[in-house]
């Protein structure tokens, strides 16, 4: 019950292929996703975590290791650690051996930052923050060199071990490569490797008080775990002549191969994790796995399925060319997958009385209607017929527009799985609100074309007895501008929140099928869209969201 998976071309598969054929690395092929546990994981992660974990996978000596770079201890938590690994694992990739973390490796960062001083190729540095900043100049003029550039090997030694001791304060020294201030490449002029926190590590305690900097940690972490393949996204581009800096002077056999690709971009969506943490932060959504959120756990909690994620991943492709992908691509693989995989069933989103009058007050129908209407295999389910029914209000209309394929006063319409109806009179309260339709059926229209008169279209209902009472959430994007994170745009971005992302219907009714808490699956609301089962729903109060609507509603608007 799957489709063929859409692919797209893949740059870095070819480079690995080669490498393969060509024997180098002997045939092996290793890869790592080194994510900062910083916040939770979103759909641009899922695209690096496909890429690392799939290349490994696609080979018989492949492997991929998680390793969490974790040197920034004032912004990562245990939390972001637990959910990122939830969000590997449920995404169907497993990873080499043991969790990585680069705090694993300090003792060896340490020395290896020890090895270059020694070699005269890094020195501490005094400058303040503000004066470092002005000694590195811009990109139009080359930086000066600092006035503490050339203290001895001796002092640099004193100093880096002093500094490892805890003598200084923040801020009072850093550790800097002495390469070239006046490189045309801002990394290379003199970056810092080493700065002082005074924090506790959530992995290492109070074991360390120096901290590595990520551009001092990645290749050396990399050459240690034997990667061969380290692959990044392009902003990483200016950074791999230090990648091979680092590597290219320190005592270390390995030399991994850094290769960027383009990041994911998609509209109507913010990706920073500094966006997003604002966002959890001012509670304009709930929390990290809210089911408008990008956010791997948000897309999980919304009803995606990793299959979903990993087919739209296969289908953008991997290159190197910066763009924006639509993020109708992403709902068109959900559908894709939900369409052949999800059950059917009814549920009456906004439920208006229909009442037959000329159905016997004591008699029930149980009218058999398949689980699947393409896989008689998934079996039937049971929906019941009696005299008060309830419809959604959205079809009916007193005065109906041309082409109208509802019910109308006077008009005829088959209920889906059930019998064909015609409208007879409509009820109203003293404000002029419709509040029960009065309707007759034709009992030999059950399963059968009617003769006689003409049924404009087919709508969905639920009985007014056998059903159960849902909260429904009717999810959409975010953002109401396609570029929120780009331009004038990202100045203040919370500005262009979607007012109507999220509308909440109390007093939804479904069929009993969907009293299943433990669903895993989302249903398919006939007429309506998919849906799932919200983590917060409990026996006696159960929860729909929905996934994705049947169609591209955004586009039929001209948005």
């Amino acid at each position: 019950m799957t489709k063929e998976t859409r692919t797209a071309n893949n740059f870095i598969k070819n480079i690995v292929e080669k490498d393969v054929a060509d024997g180098k690395h002997a045939g092996k092929v290793h890869t790592r996703f080194p994510p900062e546990p910083n916040g939770f994981l979103h759909v641009g992660h899922a695209k690096s975590i496909c890429l690392n974990f799939g290349l490994a996978q696609s080979y018989a000596q492949g492997a991929c290791n998680l390793r969490f770079d974790d040197t920034n201890p004032e912004k990562e938590e245990q939390t972001y650690i637990d959910a990122i690994k939830k969000d590997v694992e449920w995404l169907g990739f497993s990873w080499e051996g043991e969790v990585r973390y680069a705090s694993e490796y300090f003792p060896q960062l340490f020395d290896f930052a020890l090895e270059l001083i020694g070699k005269g190729k890094a020195y501490v540095c005094s400058l303040t923050a503000d004066q470092a900043s002005e000694y590195r100049g811009t990109l139009k003029e080359a930086g000066k060199n600092s006035p503490f550039r050339e203290r001895s090997i001796e002092e640099n030694l004193d100093l880096f071990q002093r500094m490892r001791a805890g003598e200084f304060p923040d801020g009072a020294h850093v550790l800097r490569a002495k390469i070239d201030m006046s490189s045309p490449n801002m990394n290379m002029r003199d970056p810092i490797l080493y700065r002082i926190r005074h924090i506790e590590h959530h992995q290492t305690g109070k074991a360390w008080c120096v901290y590595p900097m990520y551009d001092f940690t990645h290749p050396i972490s990399d050459a240690l775990e034997g990667i061969t393949h380290s692959l990044c996204t392009l902003e990483f581009e200016g950074h791999r002549p230090l990648y091979d800096w680092v590597l290219d002077n320190i005592t270390i056999p390995c030399h991994p191969q850094q290769i960027e690709f383009a990041r994911l971009n998609l509209n109507y969506t913010v990706t920073s994790k500094r966006k997003l943490k604002r966002l959890v932060d001012e509670k304009r959504v709930d929390g990290w796995d809210d089911p408008r959120m990008p956010t791997i756990a948000g897309m999980r909690r919304r009803g995606f399925t990793p299959e979903s994620i990993r087919s739209f991943c296969e289908a953008i492709g991997v290159t190197r060319s910066e763009g924006v992908v639509d993020v109708s691509m992403l709902e068109f693989a959900i559908r894709e997958d939900l369409n052949e995989r999800a059950p059917r069933a009814m549920c009456v989103l906004r439920p208006i009385k229909l009442t037959l009058s000329n159905y016997p007050e004591d008699k029930v129908e149980a009218l058999s209607v398949p689980v699947h209407p393409n896989f008689p295999e998934m079996g039937e389910r049971t929906v019941y017929w009696r005299k008060d029914l309830l419809i959604d209000q959205e079809d009916f209309a007193e005065e109906p527009p041309k082409k109208w394929k509802r019910l109308a006063p006077g008009g005829s319409v088959r209920m889906r799985g059930g019998y064909v109806i015609t409208c007879e009179e409509v009820v109203k309260d003293a404000a002029g609100n419709v509040t029960e339709i009065i309707a007759s059926y034709d009992d030999k229209t059950l399963g059968v074309n009617p003769v006689g008169y003409k049924a404009s279209g087919v709508i969905h209902w639920i009985s007014s007895v056998e059903n159960v009472d849902l909260t429904v959430r009717l999810y959409d994007r975010l953002f109401t501008d396609e570029s929120p994170d780009s331009g004038k745009a990202a100045e203040d971005f919370v500005q262009l929140i979607n007012p109507d992302s999220l509308q909440v219907l109390a007093n939804a009714k479904g069929e009993m099928s969907l009293a299943n808490i433990a669903a895993t699956l989302p249903y398919q609301f006939e007429r309506e869209g998919y849906f799932c089962v919200d983590s917060s729903s409990s026996e006696g109060k159960l929860v729909y969201n929905r996934t994705v609507t049947l169609r591209d509603t955004w586009e039929k608007q001209g948005n």
